[in-house]
């Protein structure tokens, strides 16, 4: 997940881009159909343990840095999960040099359910670790990896939940679960090398054409809250709505149906293609933008399974749940 320091700028150019009216095959020009949530169908429930546990397996190797073992591991962990509950399993295997003609060899995991729907919608995460932990107030410890349990482990681990269930209760609508690589490569300050995986499959998917995108970020600490991202509201004011209406509808406490800071993440590169994507993030813990000493772990050797919430995990599990049973088109 990346910092606001350098995105006053970013915005300026971005929202010229998008008033003036650009005519670039990235800028949809038609939203997408009317959409609401039924009130008369019951979704399922996640099982929290199950997202908990999960957060655990995908740490147990070391943190998930592109090249390292762990980062070879945990793909075999998705893959092999996801070949069991998915219909379809795919992968987009991709190289970039990075720092210091660094090879980096990246893969971006899509998992389909019921693909053959024609109304479809995408949810996905980064699954990467950073490989360095440079808001560290201790100079010696800014080059060790970050382990990832929130920035990362927590988003994919509710993926993972989310393939179960729909594995045993297949979804009228199409759902794409993205398990994108390369998020957090980038050193502070350089836009270019972060959302590696999301610029990638921006930029190589085809025929692809979803209502709408979620993106989970930091989805698993005891003490989150979910406001409305702002480049999500201008992106996909009406998505976002529909993400806190579902969670007002079952309850979920952590979402906060006010308008939050904004972020550069993975939703960026994937609304400048055309993927309306929103953003479910805990965005106060960027730049510890927060009270709670505790939560001040973004980019840091802290960002460990001890900040981590079962209930957290699960409410965002059971609001993605609403969203996927009940959601209905008009059109």
């Amino acid at each position: 997940m990346i910092c606001r320091n350098i995105y006053t700028l970013f915005m300026i150019v971005l929202m010229l881009t998008i008033f003036n009216g650009c005519e670039s095959k990235k800028q949809p020009e038609q939203s997408i159909p009317e959409i609401t949530l039924s009130k008369n169908v019951q979704s399922p429930k996640s099982n929290p343990s199950n997202i908990y546990a999960s957060v655990e397996k995908q740490l147990e190797n070391g943190p998930r840095v592109v090249g390292s073992k762990a980062h070879e591991l945990t793909k075999g962990y998705f893959l092999s999960t996801l070949t069991l509950y998915a219909n379809k399993v795919e992968t987009q295997n991709f190289e970039l040099v990075g720092y210091d003609n660094e090879k980096l060899a990246l893969t971006n995991i899509i998992a389909k359910f019921n693909p053959t729907a024609k109304k479809r919608i995408f949810i996905c995460g980064h699954w990467d670790s950073r490989p360095r932990s440079d808001q560290e107030s201790d100079s010696k410890l800014q080059s060790l990896p970050v382990p990832g349990a929130n920035d990362g482990a927590s988003g994919c681990a509710v993926m993972l939940e989310l393939a179960r269930i729909m594995k045993d209760r297949s979804p009228e609508i199409g759902v794409d679960l993205i398990f994108l690589d390369g998020e957090d490569y980038g050193k502070s300050s350089d836009l270019t090398m972060f959302c590696l995986g999301s610029k990638y499959f921006a930029a190589n998917v085809r025929e692809y054409s979803p209502e709408f995108g979620i993106l989970l970020d930091m989805v698993g600490d005891k003490e989150a809250q979910f406001l409305q991202e702002q480049n999500s509201l201008i992106f996909g004011g009406e998505i976002v709505n529909l993400v806190w209406d579902a969670a007002k509808n079952i309850g979920a406490s952590t979402f906060v149906p006010e308008q939050g800071s904004s972020i550069y993440d993975d939703h960026i590169p994937l609304n400048q293609s055309g993927l309306k994507t929103v953003d479910i993030i805990d965005a106060s813990l960027v730049g510890a933008d927060v009270s709670v000493g505790r939560r001040h772990y973004w980019h840091t050797t802290h960002d460990t399974i001890d900040n981590i919430s079962k209930e957290t995990l699960g409410q965002v599990a059971d609001v993605l749940l609403n969203v996927i049973y009940t959601i209905k088109f008009a059109k």
